[in-house]
């Protein structure tokens, strides 16, 4: 009888250390937004042991998050939101009053696409920024998670304490994620960027990220306004390095050099690096095109010309389409009734996000020119039939979509493009034409497969 009282005590005891441990760990956080960057890190958080809350007025989203559903594409995220509904740990709703209730911390993960001046437009992060104002309850971190211009931190503070009595703080916590590897990148970060003045706030970030830096990776503090300028910075240097080195490619086409080579050459630099050093046609995604274009407009707004990024933004606009006049030059500028299929739609491989891609802009230009555009992407073609419908033809899989074309034009570096079936590819196409924009291939041995072959800042290959 003692036994089994005492089992009973110690298991008590278990109970109730395991309850005192949740409270003192387990954090309540609210996500305001589910795009890309709030999806991912309500469910990350959760990941991670906290209660999420995500809050979106879209209630048609909502209901396909509640059945289960994802509305976007992103590998590795579906296994952590299947897990984390299930579990409890997050939840959605269009609620905001709902949502917040109980928060410790609040993400602001909400859109900010550029306006027609090319700033950032902070329509919706200030308005959820006063509606909070009257609905907080104790004291609470917000936390800007979107990518959003110098200053934003004090405009988002004024909206609130406008509205409210209650103590808070705003931080300023801007995301590095990639998109198609944005779990990777939320779970592992190479370093967290926070920007607060707050020693209250700080804490509460220390004990948040904890799980995710335990390996040493830093977070960085900062003032708010360093913060937000960090992510431009980032954003806008790689898309510089990106577009020097399509530059670099345009010159080898003039000068016969090989891109590959310089690449390599430079690339194993210290000092440089070899990443984003693969030239092609142009970045697009939600990200460098906003950012660059926001940078420099912040930068023109303080009476600054920020060469550098008006030319990226400029050579970047020109690059997406730089394989259009290399094929009208092999049809003899006579396109009208050719049939031309693409190959990737998506800005980059392992997304469904085709905003500003690429293959958009080649698209309208081979339409214009009276060609017959037939389509294949692994993840992105209802998106691209949303904006085109009827316009274009969609196929199943990439071979199909060779049937009866004049040429092949490759978009998006896919895995499932890097190695295909040649010999399907030259019988199925017309001519044996190949133009690669993100020079996935060898150019001996397209040469030694028979194909006309053009790519980006490489010599072209002809058996004409």
């Amino acid at each position: 009888m003692e036994v089994k009282i005492d089992k009973e005590n110690r298991l008590i005891r278990t109970i109730f250390v395991i309850f005192l441990i949740n409270q003192f760990f387990i954090m309540r956080i609210a996500v305001v937004g589910t795009g890309y960057v709030g999806l991912v890190t309500g469910t990350c958080f959760a990941e991670t042991g906290n209660h999420v809350i995500c809050v979106d007025i879209d209630e048609n989203k909502v209901k396909m998050l509640k059945q289960g559903e994802m509305p976007i594409y992103e590998p590795g995220l579906e296994i952590l939101f299947e897990r984390n509904t299930r579990q409890g740990r997050l939840e959605f709703t269009t609620s905001l009053e709902d949502g917040i209730k109980g928060a410790e911390i609040i993400f602001l993960a909400l859109p900010t696409p550029p306006g027609e001046n090319g700033s950032a437009d902070l329509k919706y992060i200030l308005k959820v920024a006063s509606d909070l104002g009257p609905i907080l309850e104790n004291y609470v971190v917000i936390v800007d998670k979107s990518t959003v211009p110098v200053g934003t931190a004090e405009k988002v503070n004024d909206a609130i304490a406008k509205n409210t009595s209650v103590d808070f703080d705003v931080v300023s916590n801007p995301e590095f994620l990639r998109e198609g590897v944005a779990v990777d990148d939320f779970m592992k970060p190479d370093r967290v960027v926070v920007g607060t003045q707050s020693d209250k706030a700080k804490k509460i970030i220390d004990e948040l990220y904890a799980p995710l830096v335990r390996q040493g990776n830093p977070v960085i503090y900062m003032d708010e306004r360093s913060a937000e300028l960090t992510k431009y910075a980032a954003n806008s240097f790689l898309a510089t390095k990106i577009t020097f080195m399509n530059e670099i490619a345009n010159l080898c086409d003039r000068l016969g050099a090989d891109v590959d080579m310089v690449r390599k050459g430079i690339g194993t630099d210290s000092r440089i690096g070899n990443r984003f050093l693969f030239s092609g046609i142009g970045y697009g995604g939600s990200c460098f095109p906003k950012d660059v274009q926001a940078l420099a407009k912040s930068s023109s707004d303080v009476d600054y010309e920020f060469k550098i990024l008006n030319a990226v933004m400029d050579i970047n606009a020109r690059q997406k389409t730089m394989l259009i006049p290399k094929i009208e030059g092999y049809f003899k500028n006579d396109l009208q009734g050719k049939t031309i299929s693409i190959w990737g739609l998506a800005f980059k491989p392992n997304t469904d996000d085709i905003r500003e891609a690429p293959a958009l802009y080649n698209i309208d230009k081979l339409l214009d020119l009276g060609v017959t555009v037939k389509v294949f992407d692994p993840e992105a073609m209802e998106n691209v039939k949303a904006l085109y419908g009827d316009k274009i033809t969609y196929c199943n899989d990439q071979y199909e979509a060779l049937q009866d074309s004049d040429a092949l034009l490759i978009v998006t570096e896919w895995p499932v493009f890097r190695t295909p079936d040649f010999a399907t590819i030259k019988s199925s196409l017309s001519n044996p034409v190949i133009f690669d924009g993100r020079n996935l291939y060898n150019t001996e041995h397209m040469k030694e497969l028979g194909f006309d072959y053009f790519s980006v800042g490489r010599k072209e290959v002809t058996n004409g």
